[in-house]
């Protein structure tokens, strides 16, 4: 499956039995908001559930469930499908833009000392650039 397809199938299943009580989100592009609010809660609350997937493996002992954990990460997938439908981006646009800020960060490859000493201005100009194409 084309990752476009994906948000696509994606946001066939939002619920849109959702609301933010907040003056600040009415408005033209109050649905958007609310998708963006549900996406990142969303994907926080995956986020959590991989941690309690590798916690159970640390701690308890228990062998790590890669079955679940293909299945948690198929549900943040689907979180950042919705947040990028709400932003009217795909995939490939922030795909373009995470590696171009890592070029930006990273110049030649992964360093140390690179990743104490960012340049975060010319990594938001980087960003802010890759935002107009």
């Amino acid at each position: 499956m084309m990752a476009d397809q994906y948000q696509e199938d994606a946001a066939r299943t939002l619920s849109s039995n959702f609301a933010v009580p907040n003056a600040e989100l009415d408005g033209e592009h109050y649905q958007k908001n609310v998708d963006i609010i549900h996406a990142i809660v969303g994907i926080s609350t995956e986020a959590g559930e991989l941690l309690d997937a590798l916690k159970k493996t640390m701690f308890y002992g228990k062998n790590l469930d890669k079955v679940n954990l293909d299945e948690e990460i198929g549900d943040v997938l689907w979180y950042i499908a919705i947040y990028l439908n709400a932003r009217g981006k795909t995939f490939e646009q922030v795909f373009d833009q995470n590696i171009a800020k890592l070029r930006t960060r990273y110049p030649e490859k992964f360093t140390e000392s690179h990743a104490l000493h960012r340049d975060v201005n010319a990594e938001r100009a980087t960003l802010e650039q890759s935002q107009d194409r």
